[in-house]
């Protein structure tokens, strides 16, 4: 329990500190409105699987 808790953290800074977000927000602009509206549906959802998936009450 404690392995799975402490590579989803790991792995959740290795996204964090590799992604710039000046290269993806121009990405974004580049690509048009709705990759953007798309991009950032699918962002939440899985910060939200994320964190979900890290502070879960005893569920696999």
């Amino acid at each position: 329990m404690q392995t799975n808790r402490f590579f989803s953290t790991a792995i959740l800074l290795v996204l964090a500190l590799t992604m710039s977000s000046c290269d993806i927000i121009g990405d974004i602009f580049k690509a048009g409105a709705w990759t953007g509206i798309i991009g950032l549906i699918l962002g939440v959802a899985l910060v939200i699987w994320l964190i979900s998936k890290l502070f879960g009450r005893g569920r696999s």
